[in-house]
């Protein structure tokens, strides 16, 4: 079904926010940490069933940040109180979940990076090189052979266009945006884990 409303410009519309929260050296909030977050997750869905696993896991990671978002303010203050209760590495913890979103937010980087870098109507090769740098690391060989058997049915750059809503010249401007906006907020997000000494290779 096609998109009445422009995904990609909400996506990278909201980003820009964060970003210009964290150049105004003030903490990323998790209530618009995870507002922009969730407009990421359409994008997921775009993607056919390739992506099924990740969107089910994404979707549910980011609800669970916002319902926290009431209680608890920052992202800094998140992982504060996960290493004070030494649940940091629990599933289902909100730092193991932030962790998993950044992730996601990740992959939607390397992926745009990668269409715009590539020739042509395919997206096997944009998608499998962002799985294969941002989540392969952490899936397990059944997930793995799931999504590359499920690459074969990812829609084309065309389709995807016409599902986001954008022609070929105003998607690559908002993917572009996307790209330069999220970078800072990913950084800082792996440099709260990194400061703690907590790594992000879990």
């Amino acid at each position: 079904m096609e998109m009445t409303q422009k995904p990609l410009r909400k996506m990278g519309d909201a980003f820009n926010q964060l970003a210009t929260t964290l150049n105004n050296n003030v903490d990323l909030e998790v209530a618009p940490f995870s507002e922009a977050c969730s407009l990421v997750s359409p994008l997921f869905g775009c993607l056919g069933i390739a992506f099924k696993f990740a969107e089910m896991d994404y979707v549910a990671k980011v609800h669970d940040l916002a319902g926290v978002s009431g209680q608890i303010l920052t992202l800094n203050a998140i992982l504060d109180k996960d290493v004070e209760k030494k649940t940091v590495k629990v599933a289902g913890s909100h730092t193991r979940n932030l962790l998993r979103v950044k992730r996601g937010i990740d992959m939607v980087r390397v992926l745009f990076e990668q269409i715009i870098a590539t020739q042509g109507n395919s997206l096997k090769d944009p998608a499998s090189k962002a799985y294969a740098q941002v989540f392969a690391p952490y899936h397990g060989w059944a997930i793995r052979k799931a999504v590359g058997a499920g690459m074969y049915a990812l829609p084309t750059k065309e389709q995807l266009l016409r599902k986001l809503n954008e022609d070929e010249s105003s998607a690559k401007v908002q993917m572009q945006n996307y790209i330069t906006a999220s970078a800072p907020v990913i950084a800082y997000v792996e440099n709260l884990f990194i400061s703690r000494e907590l790594g992000t290779d879990w």
